[in-house]
């Protein structure tokens, strides 16, 4: 004999029967199937790696022998006796602090212009996000080293020499490749501000409002959140940057450690001088860092960026 669910009655309103406790595994494990390519990939190419390399940290590995435990010893070396880790953060901090805003403003500047292109639009969109897709090859970072390297375009236009080649300007020139990349976050831009009210810019102009007073007092702030977007994630991937420097420098940080990018030293310490366990408390290291500075642009982000469904900042 079997019985069948009737739904039940509340207020008048047809409420259905719980869902059996067979069917609703059958649908869980069917959800597990399509998931597991994913979770299979994150654990064995991420949180094992990760494992392994924050044991590393704690040891001393050279990619031949047995790792031996040392403790704490990679991490009191690395802060108190080695001067070209702390010149790689410094390096690293620098090029972040000129790279990521010069970036973002391009970005922003294109975007604007953009935003209001009648014809064309399409095209110019795709030739300026283009350099995002070839920026960061080997082919185009080495590109990059011959045009600012003696006897290069730069050279030839401004008569400065090689940048590559002077300690003052060398970094310079790898934080331009990286402006140059500005599409992917010029596409974010002009996709927020195609979201912005034109009765906004209407109202104001009405009122008198100059372009520059419309675009401080209704652009930035209901494109605030966007701003906030690219910032974290440029701010992260500047943290990381290792290809342009390894080009521009042949791999060696030069000249005068001047480009000594912190990924560049941790390649430096893990792969040329075999000192694995001591590139993994370096790697440890760098991922706390943008995990504290991305945890302090998010805390400072309550006092400019403007929600329009919250109605506040």
């Amino acid at each position: 004999m079997t019985t069948t669910q009737v739904p039940t009655t509340v207020r008048g309103k047809k409420v259905a029967p719980p869902e059996r406790p067979a069917r609703r595994h059958r649908r869980e494990g069917a959800a597990w199937v399509f998931l597991s390519p994913w979770v299979l990939g994150a654990c064995v190419l991420t949180l094992l790696p990760m494992a392994v390399s924050l044991y590393l940290s704690f040891t001393d590995y050279d990619l031949f022998n047995a790792p031996s435990w040392v403790g704490l010893r990679n991490y009191t070396q690395m802060f108190t006796e080695d001067p070209r880790y702390w010149r790689s953060v410094v390096t690293t901090l620098t090029y972040v602090v000129i790279a990521v805003p010069l970036q973002l403003g391009l970005a922003l500047l294109v975007a604007l212009a953009l935003k209001n292109m009648k014809r064309g639009r399409a095209f110019y969109r795709s030739a300026f996000y283009a350099p995002s897709l070839l920026g960061a090859s080997m082919s185009i970072a080495l590109v990059w080293r011959a045009i600012f390297n003696d006897g290069g375009t730069v050279d030839h236009l401004l008569g400065t020499g090689g940048w590559v080649n002077r300690p003052g300007w060398a970094l310079l020139a790898v934080a331009l490749l990286t402006v140059w990349q500005f599409g992917a976050p010029m596409v974010i831009f002009l996709a927020g501000l195609q979201q912005i009210p034109g009765e906004l810019y209407e109202a104001a102009e009405v009122d008198g409002a100059s372009a520059w007073r419309r675009f401080l007092s209704i652009t930035v702030p209901m494109l605030s959140p966007v701003i906030f977007f690219n910032l974290v994630l440029q701010t992260i991937q500047a943290f990381q940057v290792f290809t342009p420097a390894f080009a521009v420098s042949a791999g060696k940080g030069g000249p005068a450690d001047s480009t000594l990018f912190y990924t560049l030293y941790l390649y430096d310490r893990g792969f040329v001088a075999s000192h694995m366990g001591y590139a993994s408390a370096m790697a440890w290291v760098l991922l706390l860092a943008i995990g504290a500075v991305t945890a302090i642009l998010f805390r400072t982000s309550r006092s400019w960026v403007f929600y329009a469904s919250e109605g506040d900042r």
